[in-house]
């Protein structure tokens, strides 16, 4: 009994299978025909073959606000539902963008062309609408204040529903990353994050400043004021340890609040590292404050700084140092720093640009700190300074030594000015002295008036001396420099110098529609690391040989007075701070290739082979190639 059971049991079990199999073939051939069409064929990756998404920002421009567009592309007989397909209907297309403190949004997205409209009967006669072939979305951004759009990528998601005249795939999301579409005069181009940049976190980051700022202490901009430093150091030897360090405190407050001065320009403004030097005020500031410094240290006068060690005298040097000299040297040895860019420090400011303001605070400490932080660990370990020899006849003529090195420090400093305010600055230097000379004539003992009578009288005498050469003189000097340029002749360049031509929009439009590679350099008088790679890497015998070998281009984009269209491009490329180097491939023109901070000969020369030459040295070869 128990076995015919069994064989029942078995039979039935078999007819069940036999009949469910059959109806489950025809449910799933009924189903893949008529209502999914080719959703098993296209759904494991099909999606992104039917409709492709592709977007680019442009910066802001004319008083227009930024626009971020968004291009989906449709497999011809297939099509896409509108983003404002009204609700009760099919499945409508929806945009959405990753949060980011560096944007947001000011409107909805637009298309640029209306939607196909129809009545359908399947969702009881409801107005469908829908796109065909391409259509784009835009939309009005805004950039946070201070971010360099070009260091901007928007991460977005699309999410559609391609339907055929029969059949539909089901919803899904197509990821995209928004890169910046830069118009630049009359023509273009893509920027592309930089990978690097891409990886960036904040703590790496703050690295990468920290270790840029301490690397600042051995750029040859800063040196000069090191020597003051070391001053105070054999001042603070013999002192207590406590003494010590408060001093070094007190020279890194200096220092770090140059730093938040900078990063709130940098907030506030949107001026890059060393940016300040395209100032000619600065500049020439900058200029009279060293060299009245120089004229201390040469015994002409005294600073009144207390402790500040420019004083006349071994007797006066030994003093200790003030609280408020070693301040004004943190400040004055930090803007120095500012025209060089250290290794690692121009990565960790070119990543702060894109982030909110806290992190561009954070950043610029960081380095601050770093360049700050040999002085702090001397002051917290005077056993360091153990090995300095003791204060004595010698700091006289080391102290002479150091005003000459300060008057080089001067004439460096001109080398940034304008070539027509150059003699009206050297007037005022000399009438700086004057005014210095009179004041160190009174003797230190003499009553307050007197002194009071003297500083007055030095004061005036240098606003005469300044309204005689910058109101007088100053404009003379223009119509003279401008006289003597058209009468300038260029002269031949060096065997390793490249055949540089200046930078402007009309002449890298022209050379684009040439089919030209092109070399742009941009660089600052007032950029000592741009003139060093200038020339220990980029002017070379190599670097000229693959220029010529591949007829390249070569523009020089002169950034030392901030032209606007040096400043636009750079921009543009997503860089506040110079060096620069951007590489436009004949064969990709609208994607540059991007150098920031520094470079090696070796990373120029892969560059320019990725570029590849020239579209008539490429016409050129291939007529030299032999005949199959």
């Amino acid at each position: 009994m128990v076995l015919k059971t069994s064989r029942y049991i078995t039979v039935l079990s078999t007819i069940f299978l036999f009949i469910f199999g059959t109806c489950a073939s025809t449910l799933e051939a009924q189903i893949d025909t008529k209502s999914f069409g080719n959703f098993q064929a296209q759904d494991a990756g099909g999606l992104s073959s039917v409709v492709t998404v592709t977007a680019h920002f442009t910066m802001e421009q004319n008083g227009q606000p930024a626009q971020l567009s968004v291009t989906a592309n449709i497999q011809p007989g297939w099509y896409i539902y509108s983003i404002s397909q009204p609700p009760g209907g099919p499945v409508a297309t929806k945009i959405k963008l990753k949060p980011s403190d560096s944007y947001k949004l000011l409107g909805p997205f637009q298309p640029d062309s209306p939607p196909d409209r129809k009545k359908a009967a399947v969702f009881d006669n409801l107005t469908v609408e829908s796109h065909q072939r391409t259509i784009t979305w835009t939309a009005p951004i805004e950039f946070k204040k201070g971010i360099a759009p070009a260091t901007v990528h928007i991460d977005g998601e699309l999410i559609c529903q391609p339907c055929d005249p029969k059949n539909c795939l089901p919803p899904r999301p197509i990821d995209f990353v928004a890169e910046l579409n830069a118009t630049f005069g009359s023509g273009s181009f893509v920027i592309a994050e930089n990978e690097q940049l891409k990886q960036t976190t904040f703590f790496g980051a703050i690295i990468l400043a920290f270790v840029g700022g301490f690397i600042l202490n051995l750029m040859p901009c800063v040196l000069p004021v090191i020597g003051l430093k070391l001053l105070s150091f054999i001042q603070q030897a013999g002192h207590s340890r406590s003494h010590a360090f408060i001093l070094n405190v007190w020279y890194s407050a200096g220092l770090l609040s140059v730093f938040m001065l900078l990063a709130t320009l940098a907030v506030g403004l949107g001026l890059g590292w060393g940016q300040l030097f395209q100032f000619q005020g600065f500049n020439i500031t900058l200029a009279c404050v060293v060299f009245v410094m120089a004229l201390s240290f040469f015994g002409v006068w005294e600073i009144p700084i207390p402790g500040f060690a420019g004083s006349a005298g071994v007797g006066k040097l030994s003093e200790r140092e003030g609280a408020l000299g070693a301040f004004f040297k943190g400040i004055l040895t930090t803007v120095l720093a500012t025209p060089c860019s250290a290794p690692f420090l121009a990565s960790a400011l070119t990543w702060a640009v894109t982030q909110p303001p806290s992190a561009v605070y954070a950043i610029f400490f960081s380095a601050g700190l770093g360049m700050a932080s040999p002085y702090l660990v001397i002051g917290a370990f005077p056993q360091l300074l153990d090995s300095i020899p003791k204060s004595g006849d010698w700091m006289e003529t080391f102290k002479q030594i150091m005003g000459f090195i300060l008057l080089g420090t001067t004439v460096f400093v001109l080398t940034f000015i304008s070539p027509p305010l150059l003699v009206p600055t050297v007037g005022l230097l000399f009438g700086l002295w004057a005014a210095c000379w009179w004041i160190g004539r009174v003797s230190p003992s003499a009553e307050p008036t007197v002194k009071i009578r003297a500083w007055v009288g030095a004061i005036a005498f240098s606003g005469l001396v300044w309204l005689i050469t910058f109101i007088w003189l100053a404009p003379e000097m223009h119509d003279r420099f401008i006289r003597a340029l058209g009468k300038f002749e260029k002269s031949e360049t060096a065997d390793h110098e490249l055949p540089w031509v200046p930078f402007s929009k009309a002449t890298l439009q022209k050379l684009k529609s040439e089919g030209k590679t092109i070399l742009i350099d941009f660089s600052a008088d007032w950029c000592m690391t741009c003139k060093t790679l200038e020339k220990l890497v980029l002017n070379t015998t190599e670097v000229k040989r693959k220029v010529t070998d591949n007829d390249v281009a070569t523009l020089y984009a002169d950034w030392t007075n901030d032209d606007p269209e040096v400043t636009e491009m750079l921009e543009a490329l997503g860089s506040k701070q110079v060096p620069v180097l951007a590489i436009f491939s004949s064969g990709e023109p609208n994607r540059p290739i991007v150098i920031r901070g520094g470079y090696t000969q070796q990373s120029l020369l892969e560059a320019l082979d990725q570029a590849g030459p020239s579209e008539a040295r490429i016409e050129e070869e291939s007529l030299d190639l032999p005949e199959p």
